[in-house]
């Protein structure tokens, strides 16, 4: 799988929150008349590396309308790490929203976010 849309607001603040408080790379961000193609990534900023994010500024009221719920209230979309504690705290100093504290669990270590928009993420540092 190379790329997933995300649905959002506003082109600006999703990059500034997936750039600076998730820590993605800014991979693509080319106007197209009226809209933009913005892609970032979790990974070392190429798509190639695994998939990316499709950040796609809603145009019709449908797509408002699905802005921070695109799945239902479920964890949708998880971001793994190397160091959960350094990235569990980064995060949480650019302020975001965690649901739970950290937990242990067979597969890794792991927590629930919400995204800008209320999607929900799994910070995910997979067991050894």
């Amino acid at each position: 799988m190379g790329l997933v849309t995300l649905v959002v607001r506003d082109y600006d603040e999703a990059i500034r929150f997936y750039v600076d408080g998730l820590g993605f790379t800014l991979v693509e961000d080319v106007p197209q008349g009226d809209k933009r193609w913005v892609v970032v990534s979790p990974a070392d900023g190429s798509p190639a590396a695994g998939a990316a994010l499709l950040l796609a500024e809603a145009s019709t009221p449908e797509q408002e309308a699905r802005i921070g719920d695109q799945t239902g209230g479920r964890v949708g979309f998880f971001l793994s790490t190397d160091d959960f504690d350094r990235d569990h705290a980064r995060m949480t100093a650019f302020g975001v929203r965690f649901l739970e504290t950290p937990r242990e669990e067979v597969y890794g270590k792991v927590a629930v976010f919400e995204d800008l928009y209320g999607n929900r993420w799994d910070l995910l540092q997979p067991a050894a």
